[in-house]
């Protein structure tokens, strides 16, 4: 599921940034469903018409530099791969003044320009269903799996505002939070 709403990271800056024709996507070379996750990016630009960069990294340590071949690349966005360290990417993207985007709400909340990805608090209180019918003596391998069904767009503002970006008011009202 993540792959995909990375993918939907790439259409949320279409319509945030409608001048930008190519966008970084920053994986993790170590973390196994790095592929499906560019290709969902991928795919995502393609019907955007928004050029996709893959840039890979196999540690934190090797971040700063993915960002110099980035910024080298021309991006003017940057999709990052939830498995890498949001804190560490939000601050090099803000320091860079580049937008970035991934799937998990901690990477708007530490800095990052936006998530878009399950609501956490709706999965956890689905979870709790799985937890109650075990209790209740069932096979978990009888219990069918389900996929999350409520996601969230959060648009950090601050970061907006440190960008120099006005989040066009239809996005805005789209958000399900604006941290300001």
């Amino acid at each position: 599921m993540a792959a995909e709403a990375h993918g939907k990271c790439v259409e949320v800056f279409g319509d945030m940034l409608p001048s930008v024709r190519k966008i970084a996507a920053l994986g993790n070379a170590s973390d196994p469903f790095m592929p499906l996750f560019l290709e969902k990016v991928n795919l995502s630009g393609k019907a955007a018409g928004i050029e996709i960069v893959p840039v890979t990294v196999r540690s934190a340590d090797e971040i700063a530099a993915a960002f110099a071949t980035i910024l080298k690349g021309g991006a003017g966005a940057l999709v990052m791969q939830g498995s890498l360290p949001s804190r560490t990417v939000a601050a090099l993207a803000l320091k860079q003044r580049l937008p970035a985007g991934s799937f998990t709400r901690s990477f708007a909340e530490v800095g990052g320009l936006m998530s878009y990805g399950p609501n956490a608090t709706d999965s956890f209180q689905r979870g709790l269903y799985f937890v109650i019918k075990i209790l209740q003596g069932g096979k978990p391998a009888e219990i069918p799996a389900e996929q999350p069904t409520k996601f969230e767009l959060v648009i950090n503002l601050k970061t907006a505002k440190a960008l120099g970006l006005e989040i066009p008011a239809t996005l805005l009202a789209r958000a399900d939070e604006v941290i300001e």
